[in-house]
This record gives structure tokens, sequence and C-alpha cells, in this order.
């Protein structure tokens, strides 16, 4: 499979900081024509190295005000089917099967410290084969 050049990475960092950035706007930060950048970034999302565009959003502004990364642990044979699990519930935002501290990290949204505290002992505590739930509030994202 063919590398990523200079400017692809100079591509890719553009979408990472603002996905909607116009393709004339790149252009003209590349000194390239828009149709070269078009063909990249067709080129990077067929190769898979550009998957999907998102957005960042303000929890706070719709009513999430605590956010916590949760570290699970769980019985070996069934951290795979607790993972599943959590990926299909509304308030984890993100799962990851992981090495070090956890088996399981997950981004969850609460609108509070009781709902938290509800989706902790409530949902995931009582998923089959959780051995340990070790959540951690973020006061404030840095990057």
């Amino acid at each position: 499979m063919k590398s990523v050049d200079e400017k692809d990475v100079k591509i890719i960092k553009m979408l990472m900081d603002d996905a909607r950035i116009s393709y004339t706007n790149m252009a003209k930060k590349l000194n390239i024509t828009e149709a070269a950048v078009r063909k990249r970034v067709k080129n990077l999302e067929s190769r898979g190295v550009i998957r999907k565009y998102t957005v960042e959003i303000d929890s706070s502004k719709l009513g999430y005000n605590i956010i916590s990364l949760t570290g699970i642990d769980t019985e070996p044979e069934k951290f795979l089917d607790v993972a599943k699990n959590l990926k299909n519930e509304d308030f984890a935002k993100s799962v990851y099967i992981t090495t070090g501290d956890h088996m399981i990290m997950a981004e969850i949204w609460a609108k509070d410290g009781d709902e938290l505290t509800k989706i902790i002992s409530e949902k995931i505590g009582k998923l089959p084969g959780v051995k340990k739930i070790c959540p951690a509030i973020i006061l404030e994202k840095v990057k």
C-alpha cells in the first residue's frame, strides 16, 4: 500500500483541525490545485486512511455535565461480550478494548452524578462478567 506523503499529512492535519475546511482553502494553503486536493482526499478515503468525518460536541450544552473515562475489568472470557453490550448503550460515547490497567475503557456521558452512579451500578455493574468499574471524571479537556 502506498504510504502518505508530506502533502497528504498536511491535508489530514487540516481536516483534523476542521473537518469542514473547503478543498479551495486547503489548495491555497498547500499551493496546489483544488482538483489535486480533491484527488488526494478521495485517495485517502479509498485507502481507509480517512475513515469518517465527525464533529466535536460540547456535551454540557446537551445537558451532559459529567463525562467519565471509565475503566472496566471483566472475567477474561466475558470482556468481548461486555464491550459489545457497552457499544450499544447511548451513555457510552466511545468504547475501547485496551491493555494496561483495565481491559475496557469507556467514555460515559451523564447528566449529573446521580445518573453516573445509576449507569455504573445498574447498567455496567449488572453486565455478566463485570468485576470492577473505575470511573475517572474529566474536569477539563485540554486538547
